[in-house]
């Protein structure tokens, strides 16, 4: 089951040639940090953004609208600040 959560290599810093070939091979701005696949409790699978504790660590407005479009799919979608809180949330979706 391990394989079924993967990263989705959105963010960060990168020069603009490696943006423009990531941008041609699908990179999607907004969409989640991790992926779950697998269905629980009537969901279809788990997105998770991994945000920091800090104030300024907020979702952009890409980010907000891959959540709409996700939950409206039956996807189960979240917001981690911490390694303990995204944790509890992997834990308590798969018991479900």
């Amino acid at each position: 089951m391990a394989k079924l959560l993967f990263a989705v290599p959105n963010g960060g810093s990168r020069s603009k040639i490696e943006a423009a070939i990531m941008q041609g091979e699908g990179v999607t701005p907004g969409v989640s940090d991790l992926i779950l696949l697998v269905a629980r409790n009537g969901y279809n699978g788990l997105c998770i953004e991994m945000k920091t504790e800090s104030r300024g660590s907020q979702q952009s407005d890409n980010q907000k609208a891959w959540q709409l479009l996700v939950e409206v799919q039956g996807y189960k979608y979240i917001v981690c600040r911490t390694l303990e809180q995204f944790m509890w949330e992997i834990n308590n979706y798969l018991k479900q």
